[in-house]
Parts: C-alpha cells; sequence; structure tokens
C-alpha cells in the first residue's frame, strides 16, 4: 500500500515510530482501561455530532472553493471552475457535485493564521491554540488538547461506545494532552473497502465460539477475589480493571456495535455511491459511527502537500472528494442526521498563489500559504449558501472577515453543545482556557 508523506518525509507509519499513534492505537480495551477512571456518565446537552475531513498536507484553495479565474495563468493554474448554485460563486472544475448543492454549504475564506509548517499549522488548526514553542515542519507536538479529544471528554463513554474515532491513523495534533490518554482518539486502520475488512476488538477472536467466550468469563469471575476499594479516592486499579473487562464485555456482545462497524452490511448500491475506494469507504464508515451515536470521527486524510505535481493529483483525487461528500451530505439529510451531525472539511493552511517547480522536480506545484485558505461547513443548523469572507484577487490573502483558527474551534465546540469560554484544569492544578477567543463564527451558528 503506497504510504502518503509530506515535504518533511514522515509518513502515517512514523506517527507510530514517534510513540504518538499508540495512544490510539493499542487496541480498544487498552484504550478503555485508560478511559474508565474517567469517562463522564452525562453526556453534552446537545447530541450533535461532528465528522471532520482533515486534508493533511494543506489542500490548495485556488483549485478547491477559492479559484481565481481572472488571475494570471501563473497564479490561477491549469485547472478550470464551475458555477455554484450562488449566483458569482464558483469551485474547482472537478468539484461539480457541491457545487450544485451549494444551498447546503457554507465555505469560509478568511481563516488565516501565522503558522505556515505542517507540525505548528495541524496544531493551530486541530486545538485552536497555536504552539507555545516553535516547532519543526514534520513535527507531531501536543501542547493543548485537541477538538475530537475534547468532545470526548465532555460526552465521555456512551452504551460501551468510545467518543472519538479516527481512521486511517491519528492526525498529528490529535491527541488529548493534559486530559490524558483516557480521551486518545480510538484508531481505525486498515481499507474499509477491502473485502476482508474488520474492526479489531469488536467481534469475538476467530476460534473463539460464544459458549467459550462466556465460559472464561465465568472462569475469571471465580479466580478473581480481589478485595475492591470502592472509594474513588483510594484509586485502586482493581476497580479500573474491572470496569475494563465490563466495557469489552459490553462491547464485544453488543449488537448494536457489531451493526455499526461492520461495514458489510450495509446495501451494495450505497457503497458503489459513496465510491469504492478507501476514501469513499471511510466516509461512509463515519456515516455509520454517528449514527450509532459516537459524537466525534476525523478522516484524516493524507497526500495533500502538493509542492509538485499538483494538476495531475488534484484531478485524481478530487472528483473521489465530490463524490463521497456530497453523497455524505445528501445520505445524512435522507436519514434525519443532517440538522444534527456537522460536516467540516480543511487542512492545516492553504497554498502559495504563485506556482513553483522544485529544483529536481519537473512538474508544478504550489507550496505552503498560512494566510488564506478555504473550509467547508454543513449540516448541524449550519445555514446554507453562503460564503464567508474573502481573499484579495490573486489570492494572496484573507482580506475580508478576517478569523483565526481560535474562531473556527470555537464554533465547532458551541455547535457540539461545549462551551469554549470554559477553564480546564491541568493534572497539576494550572487553569487553561479552552480557547482563548472563544467568539464562534456567527454566520456559521443559524
Amino acid at each position: 500500500m503506497k504510504r502518503n508523506r509530506n515535504c518533511e518525509g514522515i509518513s502515517r507509519r512514523d506517527c507510530l515510530q514517534l510513540g504518538v499513534g499508540a495512544l490510539g492505537g493499542g487496541g480498544l480495551l487498552n484504550l478503555m482501561g485508560l478511559r474508565a477512571q474517567a469517562a463522564k456518565a452525562t453526556g453534552s446537552p446537545k447530541d450533535t455530532r461532528c465528522i471532520l475531513i482533515w486534508l493533511d498536507g494543506g489542500p490548495s484553495h485556488f483549485e478547491t472553493f477559492d479559484p481565481k479565474p481572472e488571475a494570471p495563468e501563473e497564479i490561477r493554474g491549469e485547472l478550470g471552475t464551475v458555477g455554484t448554485t450562488l449566483p458569482g460563486i464558483r469551485f474547482g472544475e472537478h468539484l461539480p457535485r457541491l457545487a450544485s448543492m451549494m444551498n447546503k454549504l457554507a465555505v469560509i475564506r478568511s481563516v488565516r493564521h501565522n503558522q505556515g509548517n505542517h507540525g505548528a499549522g495541524n496544531h493551530y488548526m486541530m486545538t485552536g491554540a497555536p504552539p507555545r514553542i516553535p516547532v519543526g515542519c514534520g513535527a507531531f507536538v501536543s501542547f493543548h488538547p485537541s477538538m475530537g479529544s475534547v468532545a470526548a471528554y465532555e460526552r465521555g463513554i456512551k452504551e460501551g461506545m468510545p467518543s472519538y474515532f479516527t481512521m486511517p491513523s491519528m492526525t498529528r495534533s490529535g491527541g488529548p494532552n493534559f486530559l490524558g490518554a483516557n480521551y486518545a482518539p480510538f484508531v481505525v486502520g486498515g481499507s474499509p473497502n477491502a473485502d476482508k475488512f474488520r474492526l479489531r476488538d469488536v467481534a469475538l477472536p476467530q476460534g473463539l465460539t460464544d459458549e467459550r467466550f462466556h465460559e472464561r468469563r465465568d472462569l475469571r469471575s471465580i479466580v478473581d477475589r480481589f478485595v475492591r476499594v470502592t472509594d474513588r479516592a483510594a484509586a485502586d486499579p482493581a476497580v479500573a480493571l474491572d470496569q475494563v473487562y465490563q466495557q469489552g464485555y459490553d462491547l464485544v456482545t453488543s449488537s448494536a456495535a457489531q451493526a455499526a462497524f461492520d461495514i458489510h452490511r450495509e446495501d451494495d448500491k450505497m457503497r458503489e455511491a459513496y465510491g469504492r475506494n478507501e476514501f469513499g469507504q471511510r466516509v461512509l464508515l463515519a456515516r455509520r459511527l454517528v449514527e450509532a451515536g459516537v459524537p466525534f470521527v476525523t478522516i484524516n486524510d493524507g497526500g495533500w502537500d502538493h509542492h509538485s505535481d499538483i494538476f495531475p493529483r488534484m484531478r485524481k483525487t478530487l472528483p473521489e472528494i465530490d463524490n463521497a461528500l456530497a453523497t455524505l451530505l445528501t445520505d445524512l439529510e435522507d436519514r434525519g442526521l443532517l440538522d444534527s451531525t456537522m460536516v467540516i472539511m480543511l487542512g492545516e493552511f492553504g497554498r502559495t498563489p504563485k506556482i513553483s517547480t522544485l529544483a529536481g522536480s519537473d512538474t508544478p506545484g504550489r507550496d505552503h500559504w498560512a494566510n488564506a485558505m478555504s473550509i467547508l461547513f454543513a449540516g448541524c443548523g449550519t445555514p446554507g449558501g453562503q460564503i464567508i469572507g474573502a481573499t484579495d484577487r490573486n489570492g494572496y490573502a484573507a482580506c475580508e472577515r478576517i478569523l483565526s483558527p481560535e474562531n473556527f474551534v470555537s464554533t465547532v465546540y458551541r455547535k457540539l453543545g461545549i462551551d469554549p469560554d470554559q477553564i480546564y484544569h491541568a493534572p497539576n492544578g494550572r487553569p487553561v482556557h479552552l480557547v482563548s477567543d472563544p467568539k464562534p463564527i456567527a454566520e456559521l451558528m443559524g
């Protein structure tokens, strides 16, 4: 399988080698064991959900949602544009389905920041907090809890299901920081498009029948005679271990969990509609998870660091994005889930206006550019048919309704029923503002 790398040569697998992905890559029972002592019993006041599509590497705003057809050729690029249902608004030519449903979409064109490398930009957009110190372009850093981890912390475990999933790998800064590994994402690896795709830790291990499974559980209850100290202040690990086994047992024996994770139960026509490719099937699996009540699902789609070969790669990947995302929005609406499910697509920044060719490369591309980027929003009460903010005539910088990553993250929290203006406390007692600027983007709130 081809590994997606960015300009620093960092791949998805390197995340595991650096130890960051181990928070969520160790299996569901291990993850639940870490969560067992701290999971909240109550949910958010709003039963809303989020599917975050992260285009890792930084997608070009020129070829997606903010094309500049009147700009000079060295800026506008090779690809054309397509008109949307909103008069005067155009998308990149390979997003025709999304352009046709502009009435359901809101596009922000004016978020900008000052973190122009992958490590820093990812952290800022994923957490709403800029890195505390300079970080390298290829860094995986965590100075603040991510949106997904905060959602997991606020919602807790419900009916044995984790509250935060990411696939096929964890984003650079998608972890929990001081909230603890209890709220790291559960990583769904592999390709849901594969015929033998099976999510580990949800079904019984091969060779273990229902009868043997129940026998082993009964045997454990007989031999396990530890004295439990139930006072939470004592932090008796045996109590937490009991919770781990119970949650694992509940999950493995849950028909609802089996149904949510078994993508092979999905109608073949629906699978074809999403696209029989890895991205399309991950989007479909994300829909199945939010339908089962999971509040936060991230799809970490790599390969968007287009320093070279940008136009052939866009011609290949954008149609898959267009088809899967348009199908998702229609599917959610048909199921009555669009009003409660937020769908977002973005990366860590945009790309440079002027096309360039790197030394040693034969094909042009665009470099990192944090002065302008585009973010797509839909669902969860988001008023459609609007473009928020603008960049200048050549796409160099956001120039109207300039917004920050803090405004973006605060909007996500508000829609999830989470107050971005609250103060958390680190284990050492240090107070931490969840978001330093808690103002959401008013146009998205409805």
